[in-house]
């Protein structure tokens, strides 16, 4: 069994910034990342952040990864990743069983662990949507981003959020075809700045429509769309056919924290956190002590409050386990108040809402 100080699962914004934030208190830190590369959703985003320079504003977030690792780096021994290594259980006594490489199965005991395991994207259901061709928004950016992999030819997005437009305009510049982008909702979630830019170009975004069914026998080859009512019910007679080799799925993130809850941590549904969150303080600690947890894992907000929050669990859980800077109420404040200005505003009422039911 491998022992170590401070346990954190999870390379992406909120990992990174945790293990450089805890490494600066003087903590010795492992990082768990399934992955074969550190960083998290960061290496497949091309587009430029906003926030505030601490948030490393108009920076690519596959720049802002490389950012963070060379930050990680400057620490030498005191911050180890390991790749290609998923938690898979989480224990009594701090103990997580991991699967490296797909063949080594092994146990790490940690002092204090930082869960910040992210989130999963939401699917939608209507007939056929296993077909191959029909994709999440996130396995499009690993495809185009990370493999340089085209997806296909003629493209239809479901979901205008964020993401969905950001993805939409991604498959553009890579010189494929997006026929629309549709929502159920009556009004797009995204920032009219990134909206725009589909308008711009001539891409059809869609209010008040979700897919009917998709067509397709091997793969897909057509997608039918249908407008809904103010109670998202399916309005007859006006299906309309896309002729597409690509459905992309962006209908939301669910935060992913299973490990939490196997560990006993006390959890709760948060509507407004996008889903079942576990309770924790101001800290970022949750209900079992010397447990803590960052980023999309305690509700689904931006990378930039992800990136704070690591920041801020780092400095809590290193405190813990003894390691309080000369700084360290400073430091803590410094974080809450670049989260308090993250979340301000009518955008971030909804997370402000969703704070104060999972808080400790």
């Amino acid at each position: 069994m491998k022992e170590v100080e401070l346990l954190i699962i999870g390379s992406g914004p909120a990992g990174l910034c945790a293990a450089v934030s805890a490494a600066e208190s003087g903590a010795k830190v492992l990082v768990l990342e399934r992955g074969f590369r550190p960083g998290g959703q960061l290496i497949k985003q091309t587009h430029m952040f906003f926030g505030s320079e601490s948030q490393y504003a108009s920076h690519r977030g596959v720049d802002i990864a490389g950012i963070l690792l060379k930050k990680v780096e400057e620490y030498g021994d005191r911050i180890e990743i390991m790749l290609n290594s998923t938690a898979v259980g989480f224990y009594e006594d701090n103990v997580v069983t991991v699967l490296k490489d797909e063949k080594e199965y092994f146990k790490i005991k940690a002092q204090s662990v930082i869960c910040a395991t992210g989130a999963f994207e939401k699917s939608l259901a209507f007939p056929n949507n296993d077909l191959p061709g029909i994709y999440g928004a996130g396995a499009v950016q690993t495809l185009m981003n990370v493999y340089g992999i085209r997806p296909g030819n003629r493209v239809l997005m479901v979901g205008a959020g964020n993401i969905g437009v950001i993805v939409s305009y991604q498959l553009i510049q890579a010189g494929i075809e997006v026929v629309a982008v549709l929502d159920a909702a009556p009004r797009i979630g995204a920032y009219l700045v990134h909206a725009s830019k589909l308008a711009r170009m001539g891409v059809p975004i869609l209010t008040s429509h979700t897919v009917k069914e998709a067509i397709g026998t091997d793969c897909l080859e057509a997608a039918i769309v249908c407008e809904v009512d103010d109670k998202f019910r399916p309005i007859p007679g006006t299906e309309k056919r896309y002729d597409v080799d690509v459905m992309c799925i962006s209908v939301g993130l669910s935060p992913l924290n299973e490990l939490l809850a196997m560990r006993g941590a006390e959890m709760k549904y948060v509507g407004q956190l996008s889903g079942q969150v576990p309770m924790r303080t101001e800290s970022c600690e949750t209900s079992i002590p010397g447990i803590f947890v960052a980023g999309d894992a305690s509700g689904i907000e931006e990378a930039s409050s992800a990136m704070a929050e690591g920041y801020l669990a780092g400095l809590c859980a290193a405190a813990k386990l003894g390691h309080v800077p000369a700084d360290f109420e400073q430091r803590r404040l410094d974080y809450l108040s670049q989260l308090d200005n993250l979340r301000s505003g009518p955008v971030g009422e909804r997370i402000r809402a969703g704070m104060k039911i999972s808080q400790l």
